[in-house]
C-alpha cells in the first residue's frame, strides 16, 4: 500500500513537470519534517520516497512558510531548511506570505501572463 502511494506521488510530480502546459503554475503545499540533524524538508509518507526521490529537486521554486510575529515565506535555503528560487526573483530572502504576490512575481520573472491576477491585483488596490 505504501509503495503504491509513493509511486503515485512520484508519478504526480513527474506529470506536473513533464506534461503541464508551459503557462501553468502548479502549487504543491506540504507539511515539513525535521530529521535528527535538524534538516527540514517536505514531509512524505515514508522512507521509500525520501530515499529515492528529492521532491524539492523536482520543483523550480520552493518556498517555506514561517511564523514568528507574522507569517512570511523564505525564498532561499537557511536554518537547515530547503527553500529555493532564482536569486533575483524576489526582492529579499523573506517575503510576505501572499500567494498572489508569489504568483505574480513568478509570472513576471518567467514572462507568463495571467489576466485574472492583474484583475485581482487591481481589486486589492481599490479596497
Amino acid at each position: 500500500m505504501y509503495n503504491q502511494m509513493a509511486d503515485n506521488f512520484y508519478r504526480l510530480l513527474k506529470a506536473i513537470s513533464d506534461e503541464a502546459p508551459e503557462d501553468r503554475i502548479v502549487y504543491i503545499i506540504m507539511h515539513e519534517d525535521v530529521n535528527d540533524f535538524g534538516d527540514i524538508k517536505p514531509r512524505t509518507i515514508g522512507k521509500l520516497l525520501d530515499e529515492k526521490v528529492c521532491i524539492e529537486g523536482m520543483c523550480t521554486v520552493v518556498l517555506r512558510s514561517v511564523h514568528t510575529d507574522d507569517y512570511y515565506f523564505v525564498t532561499q535555503a537557511r536554518d537547515g531548511a530547503v527553500s529555493k528560487a532564482p536569486d533575483d526573483m524576489f526582492e529579499s530572502v523573506e517575503i510576505h506570505n501572499d500567494l498572489l504576490l508569489v504568483d505574480n512575481t513568478i509570472r513576471e520573472y518567467y514572462e507568463i501572463k495571467n489576466p485574472k491576477n492583474e484583475e485581482k491585483q487591481e481589486e486589492n488596490k481599490n479596497d
